[in-house]
C-alpha cells in the first residue's frame, strides 16, 4: 500500500486573502510554517488543503452542476495520485514538504455555492488538510511524492 503508480502533479494553486473571499488562482507560491502565504488559513493541522482533480467531475455529476478549484474553496489541485492514501504521510511538493493530517470536510458554503445538495455533493470528496514540514515553494506542475518514494 506504500507505492504508488506514478508521482502526482500540482494543477491549481489558490489563496484568499479573507473570510469568504474569492480564491485567487496563482502559478507559484511561498509556503511557511502558517501555510500558504497570501492565504487567510490558519497553521498547525488545516494550515494546507488539498483536493483532487478526478473528484471534481464526481462532485459535478453528484449536484448537477460544473464545478471549479475555486469554488470548492481548497488550496492545491493535484491529479495522479491518490490523495487518501497519503492520510498520515508526508509528500514532498516541490521543495515543500506537507503532512496530511486527514480529510477536509464540506462547509455549508457548498450549498450557496453549488446549489441544493451541494453539501452532500462534497461529502467524502471534500479533499484533504495538511500541516506544514517544510517550508518552501510551491508551483504549477510540481511533482507530489509519498516521502517514502522521494527518499528511495
Amino acid at each position: 500500500m506504500a507505492t504508488h503508480a506514478r508521482p502526482g502533479r500540482v494543477d491549481w494553486i489558490g489563496v484568499r486573502g479573507a473570510r469568504r473571499a474569492t480564491l485567487v488562482p496563482l502559478d507559484r507560491v511561498a509556503v511557511t510554517d502558517a501555510g500558504l502565504a497570501g492565504d487567510h488559513g490558519r497553521p498547525g493541522k488545516r494550515a494546507v488543503t488539498l483536493i483532487q482533480t478526478e473528484h471534481l467531475p464526481v462532485i459535478a455529476a453528484l449536484c448537477d452542476g460544473v464545478v471549479t478549484p475555486e469554488a470548492l474553496r481548497r488550496n492545491i489541485l493535484v491529479s495522479g495520485i491518490n490523495l487518501a492514501a497519503l492520510r498520515g504521510r508526508d509528500v514532498a511538493i516541490g521543495a515543500v514538504t506537507l503532512h496530511i493530517t486527514g480529510p477536509c470536510a464540506p462547509c455549508s458554503r457548498m450549498e450557496e455555492t453549488l446549489g441544493r445538495g451541494g453539501y452532500s455533493a462534497v461529502r467524502h470528496h471534500g479533499g484533504w488538510c495538511a500541516s506544514v514540514v517544510t517550508a518552501g515553494q510551491i508551483g504549477l506542475g510540481d511533482a507530489v511524492l509519498p516521502m517514502a518514494e522521494v527518499e528511495e
